[in-house]
């Protein structure tokens, strides 16, 4: 009988490990920052573990993953930003930088109210525009499956 006590005791404790161990900070800070190399999964749909009740830690915003103009390297370093007009023009509601992974991500809370027109900035200076304006920013939820993958010289 004591051998089961204990039996019992043990995954009882091992299953509260395992939860806990599991749990995730929908509210932590997670942003991406330029030279860091914390980020993962390129070219995945960050939103599918980084979201309310996701497996990431935080809830992105913006996230996604920048390529070279060859579309088969990441470009490290980016600067994406948000305008409230195309061409870069408008308020800008948002500015995050790119890490050395090419990932790009932010937990801080974005204004999309009336949409926002993403403008990726590589380390030349060069830009590439969105000519149409989003409303989410799960970047990669399009980019690299259905439309063309994010890229700047």
């Amino acid at each position: 009988m004591k051998t089961l006590k204990l039996g019992i005791s043990i995954a009882l404790f091992s299953g509260l490990l395992i939860f806990s161990s599991c749990e995730k900070n929908d509210k932590a800070t997670n942003i991406s920052s330029a030279g860091g190399t914390k980020s993962h999964n390129s070219g995945d749909n960050c939103m599918n573990c980084h979201k309310s009740g996701g497996d990431g830690e935080g809830s992105f915003q913006v996230a996604g993953t920048a390529y070279d103009s060859t579309k088969t390297a990441t470009y490290t370093n980016v600067i994406v930003k948000l305008f409230t007009q195309p061409g870069g023009a408008g308020t800008l509601r948002a500015t995050i930088n790119g890490d050395a992974k090419g990932n790009f991500f932010t937990t801080e809370t974005i204004d999309f109210s009336g949409g926002v027109y993403p403008v990726v900035y590589g380390s030349t200076g060069n830009a590439k525009y969105m000519a149409s304006s989003v409303s989410e920013g799960a970047c990669n939820a399009c980019h690299g499956s259905s439309t063309g993958k994010i890229w700047v010289k």
